[in-house]
């Protein structure tokens, strides 16, 4: 029924060297897609979300079997874009101010825009993966009667902004991560009658993890936690650092704490804090396999699929309570703790670290979970009915 159908991608960055849970899902998705229609990726030349700069060269190219069109960013991120940010929101604004401020964020691509529009009737759907980027602001509505939307929406300021109403009006479909996402969304667009979805993703463990080649690898022996992620203040990690450095210095634990995922923070100078910065996905996967506890200290996300990994492979997690996605999985699950201060925070991390038995048995709760509601399987069933649904069978002709 799917033969001959052709689906487009957008997605503002797109690659293996992409650190990012919302550019990673638009990946596993893209993969699995291609096994179903003709798929392509359009996306931009860039691989920081900080600069936008371009780093992969424009044109076509090939990735585990998808077919990836990148167009080059206008210009990169403003040195000052950081001020302009806070003084959108604490100063008086109009929508036009709005607007701007998007563009000023990036990644903005008149080529890859113009590619769009141009390309309206060789794709039977568009899917644009989050909404908070000028490839879905400016582009879904160019092709809307053929869109779905994948938001990777949080409970953050920018979702609130005036401007972004319209665009969870436009889609043929929503498709959200987590319930939780979904009632976040309805209740700030007022988007119920819009078509949407609850899909889920997949998640991916190699076969031949170890822990043991991860220590070997990096010299770490002993206790850790470990954290995954993009090592910046969107992600509250500055926060964590003081967290973690105030449990060490108040309490007998010998621990460390290990950070995975480029840095665009001065780290501090110590023995117990260790970050690695980016690493291949084998180093990720060893790394949280030889950890005691993965900690997520996020106030926004719509769905952590490290978390999820690590429960896959029997970690337990520690989680922000102040982020009701993190809080909510974390529940559900039963495979891990959350906190909202210091002081719950340095109980929660004592208790597992001293408590063999509970970390284990959080561990195989969490993997339970995860195998009963995010299976590959179950997800792309969602997506195929999708796509048959929203690109019928042409009628046959009566003679």
């Amino acid at each position: 029924m799917l033969k001959g159908k052709r689906v487009a991608l957008v997605v503002q960055r797109y690659g293996e060297e992409v650190n990012g849970g919302a550019e990673m899902l638009a990946r596993w998705l893209a993969e699995r897609l291609a096994n179903m229609v003709e798929t392509r990726v359009i996306t931009t030349c860039a691989v920081d979300y900080l600069t936008w700069d371009n780093v992969y060269p424009p044109g076509e190219s090939e990735l585990n079997g998808v077919r990836v069109l990148r167009f080059a960013v206008d210009a990169p991120r403003h040195p000052d874009f950081a001020r302009r940010t806070v003084a959108l929101f604490e100063e008086k604004r109009t929508l036009f101010d709005e607007l701007q401020w998007m563009k000023d964020q990036g990644p903005y691509s008149t080529d890859l825009l113009d590619y769009i529009h141009d390309a309206r009737d060789l794709f039977d759907l568009f899917i644009f993966v989050t909404y908070l980027y000028p490839p879905t602001f400016f582009g879904l509505p160019l092709v809307a009667d053929k869109a779905i939307l994948v938001p990777n929406a949080h409970d953050e300021p920018y979702l609130r902004l005036p401007i972004m109403r319209p665009l969870f009006h436009m889609p043929q479909l929503i498709v959200y991560n987590t319930e939780t996402e979904q009632a976040l969304v309805n209740e700030v667009m007022h988007n119920r009658y819009v078509p949407q979805i609850v899909t889920g993703v997949g998640i991916n463990v190699p076969d031949n993890v170890s822990a043991a080649r991860f220590r070997q690898k990096f010299g770490i022996d002993g206790s850790f936690v470990v954290y995954v992620g993009r090592v910046d203040s969107a992600k509250n990690v500055p926060e964590l650092l003081d967290h973690f450095a105030r449990f060490r210095d108040e309490t007998d634990h010998d621990t460390r704490l290990v950070l995975i995922g480029k840095s665009s923070l001065e780290m501090p100078v110590r023995p117990d804090i260790i970050p690695l910065g980016f690493v291949s996905e084998e180093d990720k996967f060893d790394a949280i396999r030889a950890a005691d506890v993965l900690v997520m200290p996020s106030l926004y996300e719509s769905l952590s699929l490290v978390a999820m990994e690590a429960w896959l492979m029997g970690v337990p997690t520690l989680v922000n309570g102040q982020c009701e996605v993190l809080k909510s999985q974390t529940r559900r699950s039963n495979g891990g703790l959350y906190y909202y201060s210091y002081d719950e925070f340095a109980a929660a991390l004592q208790r597992l670290l001293d408590d063999a038995p509970l970390r284990a048995q959080l561990g195989r709760q969490g993997r339970a979970f995860v195998a009963a509601n995010y299976s590959w399987e179950v997800v792309m069933a969602k997506y195929r009915a999708i796509l048959e649904t929203l690109m019928p069978r042409p009628r046959e002709g009566h003679g």
